[in-house]
């Protein structure tokens, strides 16, 4: 009832939804929790996204989501669990997780209710993002219905786990008043979730229960709030005459930037990687690994230089494994896998100097015409990656292309030449996204 039926379709939504969120600064770590709406994606799915899109990186680090939200169709007392033993959408099974369960099982306000689970869409509304941003991961769905913001918090608690932990409140804010009323109600609402306020109204937000007891528990772990979206359905696809409230937000113990250490050790790492497949020395420490900034699912590019001339250069756009692993891999297909080079040999490697980019998720650029989007770009600041679905023809420049393409109209000239797109083609017809790159050289680091 509140998202598309067809596998492919709802993956396409999804992933258009989370494509459009906001940029944001590149920094390691993920939110230990998240508030988010449980509209149809119609209505909420853009202002879910601007949360579920800083999960990404948390792809194969987070193996357990605990789900919370109210029951609007079946009442029940305390927390329910379902008698089911997994959850499915189009995009697959979810199962449960059969330890968070147990953990929780015996406390006196947690109960099972198949009933109040059968026609929820609370929780479920959820579950397409989870899989689109996680992958594989095991569940803990709890509906609360009659129970004190304390009773939450302490189950929450209970499964509050490290980083293999996530969890996901699921709630909108008012209902059904004009737009302007519910802008009022919802900014005062906003306020008092980051002011860790428990004295939220069930007319303010229907998941006031577990907003509340997530807001206890959150404050006892050291975390703050953050408010990524605020909007409602007037703004995004209702009229304004009576509308439905949604926000997003998103709870953590707050994040530096990337640092010099950081890019020194993705140096490191690469450099070990080569000279361990060149028999020069053993691979980066397995211990380094297991930091878990490394092991967040990233994309880099790997760039071989010899003085200024380029020696190799590979790297993925998208994430698809952990960082270190990303790394190492990408040093190595650089050395040995560019087929415009031949495979670098020992004493190259001496007097090679490595380079490692750290991509931003691409987000869409919305353009009206060539004009627009030569107005949008930000030169020096922008990788690019221009697209021709129809004809299957992509390309990107990394943001250091700039350097010697610093006109926006010649830029993207060039990148139509790379990715076999006609020059007379209409910008329209092309799918433009952009990301930034943070990038660290083995010589500046020196210096």
């Amino acid at each position: 009832m509140f998202y598309p039926d067809d596998p492919r379709e709802l993956a396409d939504e999804v992933a258009a939804y989370l494509d459009r969120a906001p940029e944001t600064p590149q920094q390691p770590g993920f939110p230990k929790a998240v508030i988010v709406p449980h509209a149809g994606y119609v209505y909420s799915g853009s202002v879910a996204a601007s949360a579920y899109d800083l999960l990404r990186p948390a792809r194969g680090v987070v193996k357990r989501v605990v789900v919370l939200g109210p029951c609007h169709r079946v009442p029940v007392r305390g927390l329910a669990l379902p008698r089911a033993t997994a959850f499915a959408t189009p995009l697959g099974r979810i199962p449960l997780d059969a330890e968070g369960v147990r953990a929780i099982r015996d406390l006196p306000q947690v109960v099972e209710s198949a009933a109040t689970h059968a026609e929820e869409h609370a929780l479920e509304v959820q579950l397409p993002f989870l899989q689109q941003v996680l992958g594989d991961f095991s569940l803990v769905p709890l509906l609360v219905g009659d129970a004190a913001p304390a009773d939450v918090a302490e189950v929450l608690e209970h499964l509050w786990g490290g980083a293999e932990t996530l969890i996901v409140i699921s709630s909108d804010l008012s209902h059904y008043h004009d737009y302007e009323s519910a802008r009022e109600i919802d900014r005062a609402t906003v306020q008092s979730i980051l002011g860790f306020d428990t004295g939220i109204s069930h007319e303010r937000a229907c998941g006031a229960t577990p907003v509340m007891g997530m807001l206890v528990a959150a404050r006892r772990k050291g975390l703050a709030a953050r408010l990524l979206d605020c909007r409602n359905s007037g703004d995004t696809a209702g009229d304004r005459h009576r509308v439905v409230g949604y926000a997003s937000f998103a709870l953590d113990s707050g994040h530096a930037g990337y640092g010099t250490e950081h890019g020194k050790k993705l140096l490191e790492i690469a450099r070990a990687s080569i000279a361990d497949a060149l028999g020069a020395g053993p691979a980066a420490s397995p211990e380094a690994a297991h930091e878990t900034w490394l092991r967040e699912s990233r994309a880099t590019f790997v760039t071989l230089m010899h003085g200024e001339e380029l020696r190799g250069c590979v790297g993925a756009l998208e994430a698809q494994r952990p960082l270190a692993g990303d790394v190492a891999a990408n040093a190595r297909a650089a050395a040995f896998e560019d087929n415009r080079f031949k495979p670098l040999s020992l004493e190259e490697f001496a007097r090679t100097e490595i380079e490692v980019s750290l991509l931003s998720t691409p987000k869409t650029v919305a353009f009206e015409d060539h004009a627009d989007l030569l107005r949008k770009l930000r030169p020096g600041i922008d990788g690019v990656i221009l697209e021709q679905v129809e004809e299957s023809r992509r390309a990107t420049f990394l943001p250091q292309v700039w350097e010697d393409l610093s006109d926006p109209e010649q830029f993207i000239a060039r990148l139509k030449q790379k990715a076999g797109i006609a020059p007379s083609t209409d910008t329209r017809r092309c799918r433009v996204k952009r990301y930034g790159a943070l990038k660290w050289r083995e010589a500046e680091l020196r210096s």
